[in-house]
């Protein structure tokens, strides 16, 4: 990767352990509110996560908004559930008080982050809420590696879509081909990456076999990525 003066980072899942502070906080929803009481937690766990992830996927598309996504994932899933739950909006406030309460790094990011932001310029893509994404950077700190915290809410586009690779890379002030990109998604980064012309690392305990040989390197312990660039 000798062409590399830049890398971008994918924030949730692959600095940041995003699923297991939602099922930490899935957890507590499950334990403190008493209309979930009959509904065994891995169910609810399993729906929530199945219709959140068909929102999302909804949002990215633009066919809904934020305010939708925010409200129906929980709805969504009591429904599904066959059970009522009021009033949702303590449910979806609880749920992302304690979602925060959960947050730590994936094994080994931090330390990377610090060995590698000595040889290269860096910065952060993110699919998420502004705010929420904001405040992660603040509470670890990702504003001393890099002040390019590119938002998909703020740029209004969300990965795959190649206009916020675009509009990275000219914040960056670099091209396509001198940027390498890390993320955690096949799809999102992996596939985003490349169709921006950039270099992608995949972060990933489980390639899937078929995919390995979209990405420039695949990795699934922080050490190799630093091993792989020195």
């Amino acid at each position: 990767m000798g062409s590399t003066e830049f890398i971008y980072f994918d924030i949730d899942d692959t600095l940041l352990d995003h699923m297991q502070a939602q099922k930490a906080a899935l957890v507590s929803v499950h334990q403190s509110f008493p209309c979930l009481r009959d509904i065994e937690l891995a169910q609810f766990q399993s729906v929530y996560k199945k219709i959140n992830s068909g929102l999302w996927h909804r949002y990215s598309l633009g066919e809904i908004d934020r305010m939708y996504l925010e409200k129906h994932r929980f709805e969504d899933t009591f429904t599904a559930l066959r059970i009522e739950c009021a009033p949702l909006k303590d449910i979806v406030r609880f749920y992302m008080d304690d979602y925060r309460n959960h947050w730590r790094w994936i094994d080994g990011a931090h330390e990377a982050l610090q060995e590698l932001s000595k040889h290269y310029e860096m910065g952060f893509i993110t699919n998420g809420f502004s705010e929420t994404q904001k405040r992660k950077a603040a509470d670890f700190d990702l504003y001393r590696f890099s002040d390019k915290i590119i938002i998909s809410e703020d740029v209004g586009y969300l990965k795959p879509s190649p206009e916020i690779f675009h509009h990275a890379a000219e914040t960056a002030g670099f091209t396509g081909d001198r940027i390498l990109y890390v993320g955690d998604s096949y799809t999102s980064d992996v596939q985003g990456g490349k169709s921006a012309g950039w270099n992608v690392a995949w972060f990933t305990p489980a390639p899937i076999q078929e995919n390995m040989n979209e990405a420039d390197f695949v990795f699934k312990e922080f050490k190799e990525l630093i091993g792989y660039l020195k």
